[in-house]
């Protein structure tokens, strides 16, 4: 069976308790996450064998982390001990986050980025990327194309959405993202499905080692009312996933991971581009229904929702 092995960061995550806002009441809800921690879970929910590796200290929040992602069934044999700290973010209910990116984290961090996707591609190894665009910490000096584009130039599977694609890869496009549905005035607004499969074809064009090309798409109607779909570009041609309605949304913070960990799932169980697509986009959308940054559901529950009702409304 196929091991994957993730690396990054691990960040304690201090949330205010259910709707409040940040220090409302003096409780904080800890817990832990991080991008490529939040993909190893989940891949480990869905029976893969999957490793992590990071550096965490060795103190009480670092081995608390460690035992966490291990209760999943995720290999921390890896995880280096070293340093005095981990890193901390805060997050209330109105969903203002910002996450930590590997590469944007310091110089040393994004040399190591590229010294392993070099040498994974070196082996063979399949190499997705999740582009994942956070201004707040490109401090260095350093801008994000400037990294991010040396290393996706060494991956096979690139995950993204309109921002990270502009902005970690300066890759754009002209026009807007939505369209108006129907002709008469007053119409709502859709997506403009079209326009988004020319990005993925744009980066494919300008990052030629990239086999396929998914773009996240998320319309944001309220802070828990939002759209989510996505598009995959092959190189032959481009997929559209169901889009599903969310309402009543939990936490939608690690929603993009646990796509990049659906798509992994799906594209090494179902050798299919379309189920696999349609695997990441149901179980990145039962992650808005679950609290905190790890996604909580095996495969069965993704593939009910995949088999579910046409309209793609969510129902747990």
């Amino acid at each position: 069976m196929t091991r994957i092995v993730t690396f990054g960061e691990v960040m304690l995550r201090l949330k205010s308790p259910g709707f409040e806002r940040l220090l409302q009441s003096p409780v904080l809800e800890a817990t832990y996450g991080g991008a490529e921690a939040n993909v190893a879970v989940s891949l480990a929910q869905f029976g893969l064998p999957v490793s992590f590796v990071s550096a965490l200290p060795a103190n009480r929040p670092g081995e608390s982390a460690i035992s966490e992602i291990r209760k999943f069934g995720v290999d921390t044999s890896f995880i280096r001990r070293a340093g005095d700290r981990m890193g901390i973010y805060f997050l209330d209910s109105g969903w203002f986050h910002i996450s930590g990116v590997t590469p944007a984290i310091s110089a040393s961090a994004a040399a190591l980025s590229l010294e392993a996707v070099k040498s994974a591609r070196s082996k063979g190894i399949t190499v997705s990327c999740d582009y994942n665009y956070r201004k707040n910490l490109w401090r260095y000096g350093k801008k994000a194309p400037e990294i991010m584009r040396e290393i996706v130039s060494h991956a096979t599977v690139g995950i993204a959405n309109e921002e990270d694609c502009q902005k970690a890869l300066g890759v754009e496009i002209e026009g807007s993202g939505k369209r108006e549905a129907g002709s008469g005035k007053g119409e709502s607004e859709t997506l403009d499905f079209e326009r988004y499969s020319r990005l993925a074809e744009k980066v494919l064009k300008e990052f030629p080692n990239l086999e396929k090309q998914v773009i996240t798409l998320r319309e944001s109607h309220s802070a828990d009312n939002n759209g989510w779909s996505a598009i995959l570009h092959n190189r032959k041609k481009s997929l559209e996933s169901t889009r599903y309605e969310i309402t009543n949304i939990v936490d939608r913070v690690g929603a993009g991971d646990s796509f990049a960990a659906g798509f992994i799932y799906g594209l090494i169980t179902y050798r299919d581009d379309q189920r696999a697509l349609e695997f990441a986009a149901a179980a990145s959308c039962l992650k808005h229904s679950i609290p905190g940054d790890f996604n909580r559901v095996d495969v069965a529950e993704v593939e009910a929702l995949v088999k579910g009702e046409g309209s793609g409304r969510v129902q747990r």
